[in-house]
């Protein structure tokens, strides 16, 4: 027989239910910091709830929460047992959530990307200027001493042999 939704269902609630007690500080575990609830995901028969979580802070503060997490869990358990009307109450296994981690790395390597690609543009328009524009300034005819080349005529003085 298909589940249908309950389970996304009693996910939800299970997270809202988690995300309200650590928001209010029912939890005086000082190892868990600033934690977020990302998502829960329940079995199909209701049995086991996998709750995905972010923090901040290196990998040190990281451990540190899992392992205050774990010692909370049994809480957590009886809270949402207590919330929620279950005739099973399910096992809570707290996951941290390496999606929101590649995530980020992801939109990083675009950042750098697009970076990259203003870079190499504006490099070529500055080469595209460079190239049109010449270093020197052109000289005019009358600089060089060359007539003729601007297309005007020479002033020659002309000897007429006729005299």
């Amino acid at each position: 027989m298909a589940q249908g939704h309950r389970p996304d269902r009693v996910g939800d609630q299970i997270r809202e239910t988690l995300s309200e007690m650590l928001s209010r500080g029912a939890v005086h575990d000082p190892g868990i910091g600033f934690l977020t609830i990302t998502r829960v995901k329940v079995s199909g028969d209701l049995q086991i709830a996998r709750v995905f979580y972010t923090t901040l802070g290196d990998e040190k503060a990281r451990r540190e929460t899992a392992r205050a997490l774990d010692r909370a869990t049994p809480f957590f358990r009886r809270q949402v047992g207590a919330q929620l009307q279950l005739r099973r109450v399910p096992e809570l296994e707290f996951r941290f959530d390496e999606s929101i981690a590649n995530q980020d790395r992801i939109e990083q390597i675009l950042r750098d990307l697009h970076d990259e690609q203003e870079r190499q543009a504006k490099e070529a328009r500055e080469a595209d200027t460079a190239r049109s524009t010449p270093d020197t300034p052109p000289t005019s005819s009358a600089d060089d001493g060359r007539a003729g080349d601007d297309r005007t005529v020479p002033a020659h003085t002309t000897h007429d042999h006729r005299d």
